[in-house]
């Protein structure tokens, strides 16, 4: 199934889309089901079987909704640094030993056609194609073996950068590089877990223009999704609604010689197999 978060009159909305590719309003369908991704979530696979039923017996709305972020409003955005072999092999440096996690503000969050923002205050603002994982079932010192019990779905996703914040201030602010206003796009749809099946080799797309610029799949991922969950879940307590974005591919901007980086007018795409296609124009701030 696949489920977006559109605006409507009285604020956000969950639909899943049809067999026509139209979609249905999950709460129009049937009632005793909430309006809102985070709460559908928080019923768990239950919750997510209704929903397939609503959809499938609903009527599609008229109109295309504007579609805002599959969850608009997460608790935690956690990003992983340095997760694909090649990679790691594009950036000169030795794979971690365990995973290197780091965070994203929600009001980083944005959607689909939605414009990324160029801060004045970066000159080198880099683009990194992500498979992101969306919780379902929350907890804590989630074993291995369990995560898959925790997963809800999948999206493609942008992990924008500002390398020059991330790498060139005093002590590196790769906090404060990664989570400028808009730095998170994710979209435009939540593919559920039982759709996409094992999501260790799906293929990654980035288009910058029209020009592929990144090309790889998921089986590069040095820590898999089962190992991602597992570990920051001793950290942190996940939630219903968290988003988990996995690690980016080679071919980044700031690896290439001259590097590439984003300005104004660039039109970009994060293109993930079963995933569908998230699609970005960047603009000045």
């Amino acid at each position: 199934m696949k489920l977006i978060s559109y605006l409507s009159e009285n604020g956000q909305r969950v639909a899943g889309r049809g067999s026509d590719g139209g979609y249905v309003d999950i709460q129009s369908a049937d009632s005793s089901l909430p309006s809102t991704m985070r709460e559908l979530l928080a019923l768990g696979p239950e919750g997510l079987n209704r929903a397939a039923v609503a959809v499938g017996k609903g009527r599609p709305m008229a109109a295309t909704p504007r579609i805002l972020a599959p969850v608009p409003d997460p608790q935690k955005v956690i990003c992983v640094g340095l997760n694909y072999a090649d990679h790691a092999k594009e950036s000169g440096v030795q794979p971690p030993e365990e995973p290197v996690f780091f965070c994203k503000f929600p009001t980083a969050v944005c959607a689909h056609e939605d414009n990324i923002v160029l801060p004045k205050v970066s000159a080198q603002i880099d683009y990194e194609a992500e498979l992101v994982v969306v919780i379902g079932r929350g907890g804590k010192n989630i074993p291995k073996q369990k995560v898959v019990e925790h997963v809800a779905g999948y999206c493609p996703g942008h992990d924008v950068s500002a390398r020059d914040w991330q790498l060139n201030k005093p002590g590196k602010q790769w906090l404060l590089g990664k989570t400028f206003d808009t730095f998170a796009p994710f979209g435009p749809e939540l593919t559920t877990a039982d759709e996409v099946g094992d999501p260790s080799d799906l293929r990654i797309q980035l288009r910058l223009n029209g020009t592929t610029m990144q090309d790889s799949r998921t089986n590069q991922l040095i820590f898999k999704i089962d190992e991602l969950v597992a570990y920051v879940s001793q950290v942190c307590t996940l939630v219903p609604g968290d988003v988990i974005f996995t690690g980016t591919p080679p071919g980044v901007g700031m690896a290439r010689k001259p590097p590439v980086l984003l300005k104004p007018g660039d039109s970009v795409e994060v293109e993930i197999e079963k995933l569908g296609t998230l699609r970005n124009k960047c603009v000045g701030e």
